[in-house]
């Protein structure tokens, strides 16, 4: 008997409209996600170090040339504009070695005419349409209301843990490749979290910046007393704004525009959910690392600076600045 036909899979360097691509037909594959999830993401990255990546080179980058190679992903839609500034020539490594490459970029100013046109080579490219993408927008919002909900049974029901909030929302930046599949997880998650006793905790944290690629850090935020109930950069993968219109949606997420519409977003949250401090997270050798000085200028809360290098445990410099964070919060 024969077998159907694989669906084709495209590799994504960041959150892109993904109901362009399951429109399509195809499946989207963050590559950041199946990079965090392997157990040899080391070993990865020397890899990616052994064929000519520089040390001092973010090891998300070296991660994503690496697990695209090993996973076998023949196309990838890379973020040209609005996320890393190494995304183009990594897609120049990409076409080298015989990867198709497709770019995508965000406006700089949000300007809507830009990305509807951004919007439209992608489906074109991609031998869709505006028809089939909007409909497929309604398919996965109806998915996006339920991490809504686990969102806010983060901050508001306290019985979410700050790890399950990060994976249920990072997870919807390509709904782990199998609508339906995913859907049934996040209902299953729901029924059983829902039935929970609530969390109680010393302090209530916020976590802005690109997601960790530290193992351990919610984990350990816990241990001390603390909670994370706010993820920015994740919770934006979820796409949590009120329209029908597809492009809207695309120029309202706020991660790859300038820094101060996501200042705006984070203290209407820090009010919302009663955050006590912040954390901010820095990955090595990447450019995000200036916006540090704006956010500290522009954010009244206390805020602490964790940065990290390769997907690692906490290391006992950064336990030590946690810890006395959390305390001189609960103080």
């Amino acid at each position: 008997m024969m077998k159907g036909k694989e669906k084709r899979r495209i590799g994504i360097t960041t959150t892109v409209p993904i109901e362009i691509i399951y429109a399509a037909g195809a499946i989207p594959v963050d590559l950041n996600n199946i990079f965090i999830s392997n157990l040899r993401r080391i070993d990865l990255i020397e890899r990616a170090e052994i064929e000519g990546f520089s040390r001092n080179l973010c090891s998300w980058i070296k991660g994503l040339y690496s697990v695209a190679i090993e996973a076998g992903i023949e196309e990838v839609i890379g973020v040209t504009q609005g996320d890393c500034s190494n995304t183009c020539v990594l897609m120049e490594v990409y076409q080298i070695r015989g990867i198709r490459t497709i770019p995508f970029a965000y406006p700089f100013d949000r300007d809507e005419g830009i990305l509807r046109l951004q919007m439209e080579l992608l489906i074109n490219r991609l031998h869709t349409s505006w028809e089939c993408a909007r409909d497929m927008k309604v398919k996965l919002d109806r998915i996006r209301a339920k991490i809504y909900r686990i969102d806010e049974m983060t901050w508001k029901d306290n019985l979410i843990t700050g790890f399950e909030n990060h994976y249920y929302n990072i997870s919807t930046s390509d709904m782990e490749g199998d609508i339906k599949r995913f859907e049934e997880k996040v209902d299953r998650f729901l029924k059983e979290s829902s039935q929970r006793k609530m969390i109680e905790e010393d302090v209530r944290l916020g976590y802005i910046g690109v997601p960790p690629i530290i193992e351990d850090l919610y984990q350990f935020i816990e241990e001390n007393g603390g909670r994370v109930i706010y993820n920015e950069v994740q919770r934006q993968f979820s796409m949590p704004f009120k329209t029908d219109d597809l492009v809207e949606q695309y120029r309202l997420y706020t991660y790859p525009y300038d820094i101060f519409r996501r200042i705006e977003d984070i203290r209407k949250e820090i009010d919302l959910r009663r955050i006590d401090g912040m954390i901010h997270y820095v990955q090595s050798f990447c450019h995000r690392q200036i916006e540090d000085m704006i956010i500290r200028e522009r954010l009244d809360i206390p805020i602490l600076t964790l940065e990290c290098d390769i997907p690692s445990m906490l290391d006992a410099r950064s336990k030590i600045r946690i810890e006395s964070f959390i305390d001189m919060l609960r103080k």
